[in-house]
């Protein structure tokens, strides 16, 4: 049988993980039952295990025939929280958090790919090192699971998969160099004078002053942010008031700030700062921002795209994948280890077949679905990336 074969046969098994996960979801970087599930279900495999003191992550290493280099193989763990309101049989049983990213997929996936490794263990050049990480949805997982030494010895290549249920069903993509943004958060703090709402005149209002600063953003960015090395900023989040007749004394703005260069990053932040603080001492009030750093850019290696591409339509065929034209705005904390590590990140599409997958709820949507059929997929392209690599390297 093919690699794709076997990863078909494992499917229910992946299907019966996927949704043990899914109706169960934990959030931030401590996911005991998912990290239970992982092992219970990988129990009988050959594989050595490690935690580390500051997250739920686990990592589990496959050791193969030969003593050659060294692949990581990564899926996350932790959902969002938010309610669903799906509908699904296997829909989320704790209030205020589903598994809206597809991590659950994720975790079937690298369990199927472990599964179809560990039954070629003796022909595999070298090592696979499987990452459960929790913590990816803005809690830096990746990172606190380096910083407790779990991955070293670095590998010597890194790859991790990521579903999107409005991409054409069953389609591979990627793309070298900056795939995902940087996402910081800021907040502006406007300090003006209460007063009584009829003496408006009495009073120094921060809202008209908070809502300035907003459409002002807006106009900021597009005349100073390049197209071709763009950001993107959000302010998603308001807070002034108590009453309707007191005009308060402060308000506050929170958002986030994406961009795809660290360049780009600190001018962003250094020009959104200077754009608060002058429109407020323009009406004689104050405006304190700041920011609280996100994840790094996701920043692909062009040898592992290439690679990538390589295996997927020797898998797949050539119609299997997709390069893609630009970034995707999203933040992602695999990015931490792409900083150490040489490697990539790929879209596995998983719309139901036959759908238009325009139409689907993208994720972090409380309606997002996808086709469980394509972690069959997702799982032999994790398998097939591993073998290849451990064999070949970045090779052409």
């Amino acid at each position: 049988m093919t690699m794709l074969d076997e990863a078909e046969a494992l499917l229910p098994g992946m299907v019966s993980l996927r949704r043990a996960i899914h109706a169960e979801p934990e959030l931030g970087l401590h996911n005991p039952r998912t990290a239970a599930r992982i092992r219970e279900t990988l129990a009988d495999l050959p594989l050595e295990w490690r935690e580390g003191p500051s997250t739920s992550g686990l990592v589990a290493t496959l050791k193969g025939g030969a003593n050659g280099r060294t692949v990581l193989l990564r899926g996350d763990t932790d959902a969002l929280p938010m309610q669903e309101d799906t509908g699904l049989p296997f829909a989320s049983i704790i209030k205020g958090a589903m598994h809206a990213c597809g991590h659950d997929s994720h975790v079937a996936m690298l369990a199927g790919a472990a599964r179809l490794l560990s039954a070629r263990r003796a022909q595999l050049a070298g090592t696979v090192i499987f990452m459960f990480q929790p913590g990816e949805e803005g809690h830096h997982g990746a990172r606190y699971m380096l910083e407790d030494g779990l991955l070293d010895p670095l590998p010597d290549a890194a790859f991790a998969l990521h579903v999107m249920p409005n991409a054409p069903h069953g389609l591979v993509s990627g793309k070298a160099g900056p795939l995902m943004a940087s996402a910081d958060k800021i907040r502006i703090t406007i300090t003006g004078k209460g007063g009584h709402a009829s003496m408006p005149h009495d009073a120094l209002d921060p809202v008209p002053i908070a809502c300035e600063i907003v459409l002002a953003i807006q106009s900021w960015v597009t005349r100073n942010v390049p197209i071709a090395d763009p950001a993107v900023v959000t302010i998603a989040e308001m807070k002034a008031g108590s009453t309707d007749n007191v005009i308060p004394e402060s308000a506050m703005l929170f958002g986030t700030i994406r961009t795809l260069s660290p360049q780009r990053r600190s001018a962003v932040q250094q020009g959104l700062k200077r754009l608060a603080e002058g429109i407020a001492q323009a009406h004689g009030a104050s405006a304190h921002v700041a920011f609280t750093p996100g994840f790094p850019v996701t920043v692909c290696d062009g040898r592992a795209v290439e690679f990538g591409e390589r295996t997927v339509k020797a898998l797949l065929g050539a119609e299997g994948w997709v390069t893609l034209t630009s970034p995707v705005m999203g933040a992602e904390d695999f990015a931490y280890v792409l900083e150490k590590v040489p490697g990539a990140m790929f879209f596995l599409g998983a719309s139901h077949e036959g759908d238009d997958w325009r139409q689907c709820c993208a994720l972090h949507s409380n309606r997002m679905m996808l086709d469980e059929s394509v972690m069959a997929r997702g799982a032999a392209v994790h398998a097939a990336l591993a073998e290849r690599f451990l064999a070949e390297g970045f090779a052409a």
